[in-house]
């Protein structure tokens, strides 16, 4: 994918070793729920956040501040935390976000949101927040291929933190360099980031 303009690289790009990075906050619009990937509510989160993105997207177009809309990342956890792998797909948490360039404000994102709502039929479009995203010292490495195969993936990094002498914090974090919604599968690029703190 082309990297968007107006954000710090290393928040769209990985390579396919594991490697130690620091992520700047940002600004983003975000909306949490929960269930498998594949449930409706996760759908129409997903077109609400790209909904309002577009949106903002091109009523900044219009006042000669055109950005390129970055893509999807998502956070995942359960409750408790340490039950994820055990917790059934529906019971899932997450917590989606698009980030958006320095210099979007509360009053720009309230106005597309108010014309994103009209236009589209999807009442989650209301919920969409737009909030600071923290950063901080992470961890990540570029997945190629299904979600599905994901896991020896993300034990390679967990023991790459380890041994780094870290440990981890936060929730799991991914970035969805590819539309998962038209990719196919064996081509999905995901940037798998694992906020990190000293051991």
């Amino acid at each position: 994918m082309t990297q968007p303009a107006g954000f710090a690289p290393v928040l769209f790009k990985a390579r396919k070793d594991p490697e130690i990075v620091e992520v700047p906050d940002t600004w983003c619009l975000t909306l949490s729920g929960v269930g498998a990937p594949e449930s409706p509510a996760f759908q129409q989160a997903v077109e609400a956040l790209y909904g309002l993105a577009y949106t903002l997207k091109f009523q900044q177009k219009a006042a000669g501040q055109d950005f390129k809309v970055p893509p999807l990342e998502g956070l995942w956890w359960s409750e408790p935390p340490e039950a994820f792998a055990r917790t059934p797909r529906e019971e899932w948490r997450w917590q989606l976000l698009i980030r958006m360039p320095e210099g979007i404000t509360a009053e720009q994102v309230a106005a597309a949101r108010g014309q994103a709502a009209a236009k589209k039929k999807n009442a989650r479009i209301l919920d969409v927040a737009f909030a600071r995203f923290a950063g901080g010292t992470a961890a990540q490495v570029l997945h190629v291929g299904p979600f599905s195969e994901e896991g020896p993936v993300i034990e390679r990094l967990h023991a790459f933190i380890a041994a780094q002498g870290y440990r981890l914090r936060g929730r799991h974090h991914e970035v969805y360099l590819s539309d998962f919604r038209r990719t196919p599968p064996e081509k999905l690029r995901t940037i798998l980031r694992q906020p990190v703190e000293p051991a």
